[in-house]
């Protein structure tokens, strides 16, 4: 593991070099494959390069490997409307894939933790509901296989991380520092370490968020702060009650910039601010700034009222008569919106794309059990990500199926990524799917 960590050091290092040495030709000139590396079957890359400080900062102009884009086409899937138990997936919270390509998948509907053979063939299940040896009690679904091929399940119900072999036998459990519920996954580095958030709630909001480092024997070893880009997101507000029983509920005002982050398994922060597009790679050698030119996704105007009248729905589910309070929804969306690091160390970039309305036979029903009609969802937005290099070079673009879904986090290995799709039937599914590369 060390030996693989500061190969990718000296990696980042000499391009490092090699971009300082095209800035100091021609400082903030733009720069192609020829000074850049090789660019792969695709389009010449360019880019700008910058260093500022310790930072140094790399901006696609044009170009990339994958040329003029990509798909994500699905090759395996796991989950059915009808058959076996075991197939009939009905809340996927947690998923995870070991070397040699095993999917386990925990459902939070039923609840199991089940692994699937690479061709999604059921294998086992593992534990059961409980408290016991093996046994998880209402897991929040972070999943994760360790570099020594163990098993371990978040599990905040019983205050611990189980663990089992790949064979389903219980191999113990780790002390889980928190306490709470959250959609944030479990990160692993090259070490071995793992990674589990954690939050202050006596800060107040917005409250500040760290990961907990764990040691490969599973010991507490470091809280390690969040990025903090000092970065306060538009939002809406509504409150309900006294100063002595009082419910607060803050959301985002929708297509807003955000804060965005994640963790390499090279052991450091990845995030940004999707006011812009950059994004900061925070290497224990200096910062690594990527990003690309790009042209800003309107929000149109059927989009926009859409997604007013959601929010709304939303608030006065706690306040009957709330109105909106927060700034006007933007005319355009932020470049991103999330931020995934591939076990590779590739940065995956989820990119805004314009929206699509959605079938009026897949949308939910708008007359809610009351009767009532309630505004729902009539417009998404496809799934694409932009993909780099951990050095800063621009892989391509590449667009995901219909009903992807980015949670639990897609698991990416390579030119593969296994991820949760919902098909047209509402029916959750894993499906492992592989880059292919149009040849236009």
């Amino acid at each position: 593991m060390n030996g693989s960590h500061t190969m990718i050091t000296q990696r980042n290092r000499a391009w490092r070099t090699r971009l300082a040495a095209c800035a100091a030709v021609a400082a903030i000139a733009t720069i192609g494959a020829a000074c850049a590396g090789e660019a792969g079957a695709g389009s010449r890359w360019e880019a700008t390069i910058d260093t500022v400080g310790d930072t140094v900062i790399v901006r696609t102009l044009s170009g990339g490997e994958w040329g003029a884009g990509a798909r994500l086409v699905p090759d395996v899937r796991i989950g059915e409307f009808e058959g076996d138990d075991e197939y009939l997936l009905g809340d996927i919270a947690g998923l995870a894939v070991d070397r040699d390509g095993n999917i386990y998948i925990y459902d939070r509907q039923v609840p199991a933790l089940r692994k699937y053979s690479p061709d999604g063939t059921f294998i086992r299940t593992f534990g059961r509901s409980g408290g016991g040896p093996g046994e998880y009690s209402n897991s929040d679904g972070g999943l994760a296989v360790l570099p020594d091929d163990r098993l371990v399940l978040r599990d905040p119900g019983n205050a611990r991380f189980q663990l089992w072999t790949l064979d389903g036998e219980p191999a113990g459990h780790w002390q889980h520092i928190g306490g709470f519920f959250t959609s944030t996954p479990l990160f692993i580095d090259q070490a071995g370490n793992m990674y589990s958030s954690i939050i202050d709630f006596e800060s107040g909001p917005p409250w500040k968020t760290s990961l907990v480092r764990y040691s490969p024997d599973g010991l507490p070893t470091d809280t390690i702060p969040a990025p903090d880009w000092d970065w306060e997101s538009p939002t809406i507000r509504a409150e309900r009650g006294d100063a002595d029983n009082r419910s607060i509920s803050i959301n985002t005002v929708p297509f807003s910039p955000t804060e965005s982050w994640t963790f390499s398994p090279a052991g450091y922060f990845v995030g940004g601010v999707s006011n812009e597009y950059s994004i900061d790679l925070f290497r224990p050698d200096g910062v690594l700034r990527i990003g690309r030119s790009y042209e800003p996704i309107r929000v149109q105007a059927a989009e926009k009222s859409n997604a007013e009248a959601v929010a709304t729905e939303n608030m006065r589910r706690m306040v009957s008569d709330w109105r909106w309070n927060g700034p006007p929804i933007p005319d355009t969306k932020p470049p991103f919106s999330n931020i995934i690091v591939a076990q590779d160390g590739r940065i995956w970039v989820v990119v805004s794309m314009p929206g699509e309305p959605i079938p009026e036979d897949e949308r939910d029903d708008p007359v809610g059990a009351d009767g009532q009609r309630r505004a729902v969802r009539e417009w998404r937005q496809p799934t694409a990500f932009d993909v780099f290099e951990p050095d800063g070079r621009y892989v391509g673009v590449v667009r995901a199926p219909d009903g992807f879904r980015g949670n639990p986090q897609p698991i990416i290995r390579g030119d593969t990524m296994w991820a949760v799709v919902t098909d047209h039937l509402g029916v959750q599914q894993v499906v492992r799917m592989t880059v292919s590369i149009d040849p236009g």
